[in-house]
């Protein structure tokens, strides 16, 4: 049971190696992945004057 746990705990310990690394990494290898929509938003918008 404790190999299991060990074994777990590692693989954990690997999940968060690799995001971090892919929120570092990404944006060069990826970018389309992590652009901001391109298009700009006009909404009106009233406001309640009582």
């Amino acid at each position: 049971m404790w190999r299991f746990i060990k074994v777990v705990f590692f693989l954990l310990i690997l999940i968060g190696i690799g995001l971090v690394g892919y929120a570092y990494v990404g944006p060069v290898l990826f970018p389309a992945d992590f652009a901001a929509p391109a298009q700009e938003v006009n909404r009106p918008v009233t406001f309640d004057t009582n």
